[in-house]
């Protein structure tokens, strides 16, 4: 009965372990976008696999205080970003 216990134990370490590498290996750039919008600024980052996603992230991120209502997100999101830096980790 211990023994099949400890077995139970390295499985759920061992899923843990892989999920947690899975998500975090695909996180490899990290972007910073500010968003300016109804006459106000906000910046957020964030990180996904590849640039152009963790873009889109950070933009989304920015306007989510900017904006009110789904056409005003959609506006938001669709603008220029005011700065945006990328890096790989």
């Amino acid at each position: 009965m211990k023994s099949g216990k400890l077995i139970a134990a390295l499985v759920v370490a061992a899923l843990v372990a892989f999920l947690l590498y899975s998500t975090l290996g695909a996180q490899r750039v990290q972007c910073r976008s500010c968003a300016q919008f109804n006459g106000q600024r906000n910046c957020a980052t964030a990180t996904a696999a590849t640039r152009e996603e963790a873009a889109r992230s950070a933009q989304t991120t920015a306007c989510g205080t900017l904006a009110q209502g789904m056409a005003e997100s959609i506006n938001c999101q669709n603008s220029e970003p005011v700065s945006l830096s990328c890096e790989t980790k």
